[in-house]
């Protein structure tokens, strides 16, 4: 499958996924007036303790519902001294955690240099990964042991514990990949509870539907992967789809466009809006 951008699809526009949301959502109400609807005064950040960035839209795969269109055929990615930058502005601001994404971002030829900088500077890594990664080749087979010599937090994502919906979303093989490289992480202390080595799980759903409770989730998905295959992780964060690039585009040609919006609206929680992430993080 291509990404929208490798396709020229208009929807791999920022700017076009923004105007059609906004023209195409019906009596849907805007995110400000269900803040005022709901009493909920006007959105500030708190603090800065995270900073996210974003260093590419290459990857490995090609997931369906992928929020950043990235795959195989992207070939952006952050410059040397945007890099540099983020780091001056770790130092600058001491911001506790940097969050790193992508895409795989540890395609980037700068990643492992990059979290060693951020590293000397005392602030704790995340890494957003795919698990694909650290079996697609022998030069990524030691990322296990790289996230644990800097004591980098991995929060990586798995669409089910199963085979079935996990390759219908990522294709054929990821889940049985997945699976060989979180016994990797597993091998090297990660989902242990020892060390402070975190293993985190994310999970957001494959179709026009809403996640479940993310108690219920987690305990389902740790005994399902403990059971099945003896591996451990730490948590499972279940995240709500955005209707923006390849799961806009989904929910177009699914026709599930508009019954998805009113889903969103219907399940709008205004006691969650003190712990949305931009009250604390910036996002590069």
């Amino acid at each position: 499958m291509k990404s929208l951008s490798a396709a020229h699809h208009p929807l791999s526009i920022a700017a076009r996924q923004v105007q059609f949301l906004e023209n195409e959502s019906g009596p849907v109400p805007r995110f400000q007036e269900a803040l005022l609807a709901h009493g909920v005064k006007p959105m500030r950040a708190y603090s800065l303790d995270t900073l996210q960035v974003n260093i590419g839209k290459m990857c490995n795969q090609t997931c369906a519902h992928c929020h950043v269109d990235a795959g195989p055929d992207r070939k952006e990615r952050m410059d040397r001294e945007t890099m540099e930058a983020c780091l001056r502005a770790v130092e600058f601001h001491r911001i506790r955690t940097v969050d790193i994404t992508g895409g795989a971002p540890e395609m980037h030829p700068d990643f492992r240099w990059f979290v060693q900088e951020i590293r000397q500077r005392n602030a704790h890594v995340i890494v957003r990964c795919n698990l694909t990664i650290i079996v697609a080749n022998k030069k990524y087979h030691d990322l296990p042991e790289f996230y644990r010599a800097n004591r980098a937090e991995v929060i990586c994502s798995l669409p089910f514990y199963t085979a079935e919906r996990t390759d219908r979303q990522r294709g054929n093989g990821v889940f049985e990949q997945s699976i060989r490289a979180l016994r990797m992480l597993n091998a090297v202390g990660y989902g242990s509870g020892l060390d402070g080595l975190k293993l985190n799980m994310v999970y957001n759903p494959a179709g026009a539907f809403l996640p479940g409770g993310q108690v219920e989730l987690g305990s389902q998905f740790k005994k399902a992967l403990y059971v099945d295959h003896g591996i451990r992780f730490d948590a499972l964060f279940a995240i709500t789809n955005l209707p923006i690039s390849r799961f806009l585009d989904y929910l177009v040609k699914s026709g599930n466009y508009e019954g998805y919006m009113e889903k969103l609206v219907q399940a709008f929680n205004p006691v969650a809006v003190d712990g949305v992430m931009c009250r604390t993080m910036l996002s590069v």
